[in-house]
C-alpha cells in the first residue's frame, strides 16, 4: 500500500464527509420509516443490509489474515471489536428484521461504497501504516485504549438495545406506527443511532487514530441528518404527545 495515497485518501474522506453532512440536510435518505420512491428501484431489506454491511466484515477479515496481524495482540483485539460490530449487523441483524420492506438499490451501492472504503481506512492503519511498535500488548492498559472501550461496548449495548426497542413496536400484523419508548429513547428519539455514533466514539479513542477519528465523523454525518428527519417525521405524525416528550435528535441533552 502506497502511504502517501492513503493520507490523501483519509483528507478527501474528511472533506467528504462535510459534504454528505450538507447534503444530507436537503435529500433525506430513504430507507426504513423514511423510504420514499424517489430513490428508484428498491429490494428485499434483509438482503439490501447483508449487501451493504458484509463487504467490510470480509474485506477487514482478509486483510487481518493476509497481513498476518493477528500476531499481534493489541491489533488483534481492536479489529475484532470491528469484526463483532459488522458480523452482528450483515449476518444476524437483517435476520431479526420483521416484515416485508424494502431497501434502495441506490442505499444498498453508496453504502456498500463507503463500508469498503472504511475498511481500507481502518484496515490500512491498523494492518499497515501504524508506526511499527505502536501498538504492542502494553496498549491495552493505556487509559485511551481502556475508556474507548467502555464507551464502545456502551455504545453496542444501547444500540442493540434500542433495535430491539424498535423491532418490538407492533405486534404481527399491525401496520401503524408508534414512537418507540425506553431506554435511550427516553432522551433521545433515534437511540439506536446514538449508540452507533457511541460506539465508533470510543472505537476512535481505544485506537487513538486519525482514520478512527474520521470514522467517527462520517458516522455522525450520515446518521445526524437522518435522525434530524426523524425527529420531524415524528413531530408531525405524532405532535404534541411527541414534542412534550422534549427528547433530543440523536445526542442526549446536547441534539
Amino acid at each position: 500500500m502506497n502511504y502517501t495515497f492513503y493520507t490523501s485518501f483519509l483528507n478527501a474522506m474528511v472533506i467528504i464527509a462535510v459534504f454528505v453532512f450538507i447534503a444530507l440536510q436537503y435529500f433525506k435518505a430513504g430507507y426504513g420509516y423514511l423510504r420514499t420512491a424517489k430513490w428508484g428501484p428498491s429490494i428485499n431489506n434483509k438482503l439490501g443490509w447483508i449487501i451493504m454491511e458484509l463487504p467490510v466484515f470480509v474485506a477487514m477479515l482478509w486483510g487481518f489474515i493476509y497481513t498476518k496481524s493477528y500476531t499481534n495482540i493489541a491489533v488483534s483485539v481492536m479489529t475484532a471489536f470491528m469484526l463483532i460490530h459488522y458480523f452482528q449487523r450483515s449476518l444476524i441483524f437483517p435476520f431479526l428484521m420483521k416484515g416485508k420492506s424494502k431497501i434502495p438499490i441506490a442505499i444498498v451501492a453508496m453504502g456498500a461504497v463507503f463500508n469498503l472504503s472504511n475498511a481500507y481506512m481502518q484496515g490500512g492503519w491498523l494492518f499497515h501504516f501504524a508506526p511499527q511498535g505502536h501498538y504492542t500488548i502494553e496498549w491495552l492498559m493505556t487509559p485511551q485504549f481502556i475508556i474507548g472501550t467502555i464507551i464502545f461496548i456502551s455504545g453496542m449495548v444501547i444500540n442493540l438495545h434500542s433495535d430491539y426497542i424498535i423491532r418490538n413496536l407492533r405486534k404481527p400484523g399491525d401496520t401503524r406506527h408508534y414512537m418507540p419508548k425506553g431506554g435511550m429513547f427516553k432522551y433521545v428519539s433515534s437511540a439506536n443511532y446514538f449508540g452507533e455514533l457511541t460506539e465508533w466514539f470510543g472505537f476512535a479513542i481505544l485506537t487513538w487514530s486519525y482514520p478512527g477519528a474520521i470514522f467517527c465523523l462520517w458516522t455522525f454525518a450520515n446518521l445526524a441528518p437522518r435522525a434530524g428527519s426523524l425527529y420531524k417525521k415524528y413531530t408531525e405524525e405524532f405532535g404534541e404527545e411527541f414534542t412534550k416528550l422534549k427528547r433530543k435528535r440523536i445526542i442526549p441533552f446536547i441534539y
